[in-house]
């Protein structure tokens, strides 16, 4: 239950759109920026799909429902997009109050902005571009309860025991540092590099203003309490895929649908 410096988001939204994926926490969507619409959802094989425009502007809206504020770890595309590492569980991330709405529309670069993600092939993507493409096409928040505060001891403590909480936080923190270090990355899926360039990825695009502010922020359990997937995809590969149903085709006129001469209507 490591205590952390994490970062509280300040950007706050009147109401949100349609959900993605409604956890018992808080609740995830994704927002084309350059439509302004919520990005419809698509059901399939247990998974959640979204459908992404290339070269359009995206955000992800987070919504906390819960009574009392939460650690929200985003992960986009395999990499953490607060501090741009190897996502883990275990890293730093956005802290919602009880009832916020936020959008994270990018990758943070300081505590005053970030950088637009936005769909772009793999090659184009920060995933790509940084060695990484192994993960593209998925979107995921850890979300992490707030433990309540400890009550102060009851008599003083000898000089041993006064000396344990230190080497405790000690080896909390060392942990913590081990947990956040970036992982190796995982072997290369047998698919060829033609198949990875059609998918969609999410690029590294043009700053854009997003203050933020950092608060302490110590996790109930090691465990996150929840974690919530969304994959996309390009419209055409997920219709291709069968992920997206095919629409009804109407059936093609009929030269000779028989009978005699009608009289029109008056």
């Amino acid at each position: 239950m490591n205590k952390l410096v994490a970062l509280f988001t300040a950007l706050l939204l009147a109401g949100g759109g349609a959900v993605a994926n409604a956890g018992a926490l808080v609740d995830v969507s994704v927002m084309d920026r350059s439509s302004g619409k919520t990005l419809e959802v698509y059901p399939h094989r247990g998974r959640l799909y979204v459908a992404g425009t290339p070269g359009n502007r995206y955000t992800v809206l987070l919504r906390n429902h819960s009574a009392g504020r939460v650690l929200t770890v985003l992960s986009v595309d395999g990499i953490n997009a607060l501090n741009g590492q190897t996502a883990a569980t275990s890293q730093s991330g956005y802290v919602l109050v009880a009832g916020q709405v936020a959008e994270i529309s990018g990758w943070r670069k300081s505590m005053d902005d970030v950088a637009a993600f936005y769909f772009t092939s793999v090659a184009d993507s920060y995933a790509g571009r940084t060695d990484r493409p192994q993960n593209v096409g998925v979107i995921g928040v850890a979300v992490y309860r707030e433990a309540e505060a400890a009550p102060p001891p009851a008599v003083a403590m000898p000089s041993r025991e006064r000396d344990a909480p230190a080497a405790a936080a000690g080896a909390v923190a060392n942990a913590a540092a081990k947990a956040a270090a970036p992982a190796a990355p995982p072997a290369r899926d047998e698919i060829t590099t033609r198949q990875i360039e059609s998918r969609l990825g999410t690029g590294h695009g043009e700053r854009i203003n997003a203050p933020t502010q950092l608060t302490e922020f110590r996790r109930a359990t090691d465990s996150a309490a929840e974690i919530l997937t969304i994959h996309y995809d390009s419209y055409a590969n997920l219709l291709a895929q069968g992920i997206i149903p095919r629409p009804k085709r109407e059936p093609a006129p009929n030269p000779f649908p028989g009978g005699f001469t009608p009289d029109p209507r008056r």
